[in-house]
């Protein structure tokens, strides 16, 4: 046995955790990989920004047994959301045996055009290694590509059915995962996004930006056609009033 090997079968776990990887150094697939990471993390952000009970990340190793370790079997998950922890806490990696550090409720994949990718991911959730809540996967470059499953009561995966819409309901974010389609970043592509509960798309930082700045606009329009109406309706008064005899300067 080699000295890195011998290493790797005597780790054990520390408070500071210094000796896992945090990063692979691998880039993200595609540009458009690497937008579609950031548009679920960054809307997210944005409907939660009150919120400082929930931690999202993206592109960073998920640690969920000391075996895995042992096996150097680590996974970076593209995008994940788990909920009732402490946003606050910035860190690396995320290692379930740590303190506040819980099992996943959401995780979504970003794959490629590789069928390999799907059967891996199927393999580690029939052995029930995550304990995700909502497991999803999708291409990027392919529209129609979105799966999802849950882990039920007993513990088991099972596959999700969309919507009407195609969309997939997140039970514990309380959110819709579909498509929709647009310019994200100069690239126009199928993205995948979140939806609220009554489907309504949840919005970008930028986005949501804009929809404030024209909805702070229809509302100085319309003050301004009320004050013009009101502005009309005084003048036709006052001209009413003229041919009655009355000066309506003197009332």
């Amino acid at each position: 046995m080699s000295t890195n090997n011998l290493a790797i079968v005597n780790w054990k776990p520390h408070n500071r955790h210094t000796d896992l990887i945090f990063d692979d150094h691998k880039p993200l697939r595609s540009n458009r990989h690497r937008i579609a990471m950031n548009v679920l993390i960054r809307s997210l952000q944005q409907l939660w920004s009150e919120c400082n009970d929930y931690f999202t990340q993206g592109n960073m190793f998920i640690y969920y047994s000391i075996s895995q370790v042992k096996n150097r079997n680590f996974r970076g998950s593209d995008f994940f959301a788990v909920l009732n922890v402490d946003s606050s806490n910035s860190q690396a990696d995320w290692v379930v045996w740590k303190e506040n550090c819980p099992y996943l409720d959401m995780i979504v994949e970003l794959m490629s055009r590789s069928t390999a990718e799907i059967d891996s991911i199927k393999k580690y959730l029939k052995n029930q290694i995550f304990r995700t809540s909502d497991y999803f996967v999708y291409n990027p470059f392919d529209p129609n590509s979105l799966q999802g499953w849950h882990l039920d009561d007993n513990q088991e995966y099972r596959s999700l059915t969309p919507n009407e819409n195609a969309w997939f309901w997140c039970r514990h974010l309380g959110l819709w995962l579909g498509t929709w389609e647009g310019t994200i970043n100069r690239e126009t592509a199928t993205w995948l996004r979140f939806y609220d509960i009554s489907g309504n798309l949840v919005l970008l930082p930028e986005e949501a930006n804009k929809a404030q700045v024209e909805k702070v606009k229809a509302e100085a329009e319309k003050f301004k056609i009320q004050a013009e109406n009101a502005k009309a309706k005084a003048a036709k008064l006052a001209a009413r009033l003229r041919e009655l005899g009355e000066n309506p300067d003197m009332l």
